[in-house]
C-alpha cells in the first residue's frame, strides 16, 4: 500500500514538469483518466493527446496533497490544484481516486466541482 502511495505522489509531483510522455508513463498500457464532468480517457495514445491539450495554457501548476490514504490496490488522495493558466490563478480543491496495478495507475477518476475551475478562469 505504501509503494501505492508513493507512486502517486511521485506522479502528482510530475505535473510541473508539463512533461506529457512522463506522466502518461505511470499508467498501464490500457490505463483510464475518468475525469468525472466528461467521458473516460483510455490508453496511453489517447491519455497523451488529453493530458497535451488539457495542458494547453498552463503556465505553471503546483498540486498540494491535503490527505493520502490506501487499502489494497486503492489510493486516495485529496488535493488542491494549483494552476496558471494565462493571466488567471486556479486553486481548485478536488480528490482522486486511483486504482493501482503492479505500480501503475490502471484507472484514475478525479472528482471536483467544474464550477469552481470555471469561475477562476472568468
Amino acid at each position: 500500500m505504501e509503494k501505492n502511495q508513493d507512486t502517486i505522489r511521485a506522479f502528482i509531483d510530475t505535473w510541473p514538469s508539463h512533461d506529457v510522455e512522463k506522466i502518461v508513463s505511470y499508467f498501464t498500457d490500457d490505463g483510464i483518466y475518468h475525469n468525472m464532468m466528461i467521458a473516460p480517457v483510455q490508453g496511453r495514445a489517447d491519455l497523451q493527446k488529453f493530458i497535451s491539450a488539457f495542458l494547453t495554457g498552463w503556465s505553471e501548476t503546483r498540486w498540494e496533497i491535503l490527505n493520502i490514504a490506501s487499502s489494497g490496490n486503492i489510493v486516495f488522495a485529496e488535493r488542491v490544484d494549483r494552476t496558471n493558466i494565462g493571466d488567471k490563478t486556479v486553486a481548485l480543491p478536488c480528490c482522486g481516486v486511483f486504482e493501482m496495478e503492479n505500480g501503475k495507475i490502471r484507472i484514475w477518476r478525479d472528482y471536483f466541482d467544474m464550477n469552481t475551475y470555471t469561475q477562476a478562469l472568468t
